[in-house]
Formats: C-alpha cells, sequence, structure tokens
C-alpha cells in the first residue's frame, strides 16, 4: 500500500486515570475512550492511500465539534487541502524559522489525484483542529468550526 501523506505524530502523553475512573459515568467513559483513541487512520483502499494521525484528543474532536460529514463538497475540501499542504510543507522546510515538534515530515498531497471524500474530510478537519490546538494560522482562513 501507497503510504499517502505523512505520519503526523504530536507530542503523545499517557496519563493514567485509575482513580477516578470508576467514579465516571458512562458518558464520561465514552468521552474518555474517544480521547485515548488517539490514532487515526485515513485511508482509500480503492486508491491505495492512507494518512496515520497520531494526536491525542484528534479522535475525540473530530467526533464531537467538527462540522458532520457532507457539510462541504469534496471540491472546496480539496482546494482548502492543497493550500494548507502548500502552507505547512513550506514550515517543514524551515526547520530555523517553525517548531519542528509541530511541522515534521511533508505532506506529499498531490491535486491531480482524487483521494475521496473520506480522505479529503479528515485531513481538512485535521488542519483545522491542528491550528486552533496549537494555535498556528496556515494561510490567510481563519481556522473556524
Amino acid at each position: 500500500m501507497k503510504h499517502l501523506l505523512l505520519i503526523l505524530l504530536v507530542c503523545i502523553g499517557l496519563v493514567s486515570c485509575n482513580s477516578t475512573k470508576d467514579s465516571m459515568t458512562s458518558n464520561n467513559q465514552n468521552e474518555l475512550n474517544i480521547k485515548s483513541s488517539d490514532t487515526v487512520r485515513i485511508a482509500n483502499d480503492q486508491l491505495e492511500y492512507e494518512i496515520i494521525i497520531i494526536d491525542p484528543g484528534f479522535n475525540y474532536w473530530l467526533a464531537s465539534t467538527a462540522r458532520p460529514e457532507g457539510y462541504y463538497s469534496q471540491e472546496f475540501l480539496e482546494a482548502r487541502n492543497f493550500q494548507y499542504v502548500i502552507a505547512y510543507n513550506n514550515r517543514v522546510i524551515q526547520p530555523l524559522t517553525y517548531d519542528t515538534n509541530l511541522y515534521e515530515f511533508q505532506i506529499d498531497y498531490q491535486r491531480n489525484i482524487d483521494y475521496g471524500y473520506d480522505v479529503n474530510y479528515k485531513l481538512y478537519n485535521y488542519f483545522i483542529y491542528f491550528q486552533l490546538k496549537y494555535n498556528q494560522k496556515l494561510t490567510s482562513f481563519n481556522p473556524r468550526i
């Protein structure tokens, strides 16, 4: 399988919550499970492309905060992702200017390849999450939900 773009790996911290675990309600337990599953695989198996995002909290944010699938058109997502990828990659190649813990790997996102809706949707939402969480602004577009 071709590995699409990258593996995004951002500081992972593991916290043990055994003492408070017993007193959680089932809703709180579900939220904890979503938060703790911090690896998101975005793939289009037909095209053999994938993105793996390892960032604590992204999966929870995607499920709880991001606009639902279908809200944006694939064309919108592709256009924004292309701009975000250019900005992101420009920061990766400037390690003296930008934090190398945030900008580790270049993303190989090509405009002429149809990655499918799911890949574009999750990549776009990761860029929004990334900008909000780490107080970054990749383009002139304000990251918003």
